[in-house]
């Protein structure tokens, strides 16, 4: 599920907090690493149970309303086309879900005030109004409506981002992506899945889970031999006043180019230009495109990057 941006962010985060604290160790930080991921696959669990729990709220209402002293009409015959929603019914009977949420204690039981402040926005939204007026009545309109939740409902409530910032700081900066994660599990349901039915994994393999490992032991392990590097090819600024955040991407980079020989060199550079853009400051992306550049041509000139596997071999 992970993928492997969000894996390298992850690393370099770890590796910011591992050199700003004195009382570190790798074991210590490779555990903090394992926790931090850990959280993004407790909050894609929170994000599927939500709606599940938005369900159990309108079903609860619909009974209370039924029960009252003078019911209306409307009361006795209520539109229940949302809590019968099939694709919300397979998340709820789902055996993986509710096993994860249990043992890992996810719940939004600490949460109602949100939770029915949602609902109501959720009742009042043209998404819900017109889904529920539809008269088109199929498993693959249950799902687009699920669907639209999440992409055009939830990911644009400010209220659910500062609520989830608030829940964990390891959230901040990947809501969206474990959105777009929940988005492609709805996507990959079937009307014949049963409450069997898999979710994704923490880890897409083994290989991604080593790739995270390796690319945070290697990158501690080569510091002081890639801040030379890095050192001798910035003559003209002082190290101290480069922003440390550059430094360390540049790092990471270096580490995955020259340790991961199936990782063509192109795509490690373009991941890190990427992630300088959003975890750095305003002009680092161009100055670490010029850094790394110079770099990888002499590393490539002297024989240094050495890539195997299909089409990877004497790469250029």
């Amino acid at each position: 599920m992970i993928s492997r941006r969000l894996l390298r962010v992850k690393v370099l985060q770890l590796l910011y907090a591992y050199y700003k604290n004195q009382d570190r160790t790798i074991a210590k930080a490779e555990k903090e690493l394992f926790f931090s991921v850990g959280k993004a696959y407790d909050l894609y669990h929170y994000l599927l149970l939500l709606i599940v729990d938005l369900a159990f709220l309108a079903e609860k209402k619909i009974e209370t309303a039924k029960n009252k002293i003078i019911p209306t009409e409307e009361d006795l015959n209520p539109n229940t086309k949302f809590i019968d929603n099939k694709v919300i019914r397979q998340l709820a009977e789902n055996r993986q879900l509710s096993g994860y949420a249990s043992t890992n204690t996810i719940t939004w039981t600490d949460q109602e005030d949100f939770v029915r402040s949602l609902f109501e926005k959720l009742i009042h939204s043209d998404l819900y109004i017109n889904y529920l007026e539809s008269d088109k009545n199929s498993y693959q309109v249950d799902k687009k409506f699920v669907e639209k939740f999440f992409l055009n409902f939830l990911a644009t409530d400010e209220d659910f981002y500062s609520l989830m910032e608030e829940k964990s700081i390891y959230w901040n900066d990947e809501i969206e992506f474990i959105i777009s994660m929940v988005l492609k599990t709805i996507k990959s349901f079937d009307e014949k899945d049963d409450e069997n039915t898999t979710l994704m994994s923490l880890f897409k393999d083994k290989d991604d889970e080593d790739f995270m490992k390796m690319l945070f032991r290697k990158a501690v392990v080569n510091h002081k031999e890639h801040l030379d590097m890095i050192e001798q090819n910035t003559k003209n600024w002082e190290l101290d006043r480069i922003a440390f955040m550059d430094i360390l991407i540049m790092e990471l980079a270096l580490t995955e180019i020259m340790e991961f020989k199936n990782i063509p060199v192109k795509v490690s550079f373009n991941e890190y230009l990427e992630i300088a853009k959003h975890y750095s400051t305003e002009n680092s992306s161009n100055f670490i495109n010029g850094i790394l550049d110079k770099m990888i041509t002499d590393l490539k000139t002297d024989g240094e990057i050495k890539k195997v596997g299909r089409g990877l071999i004497g790469e250029k």
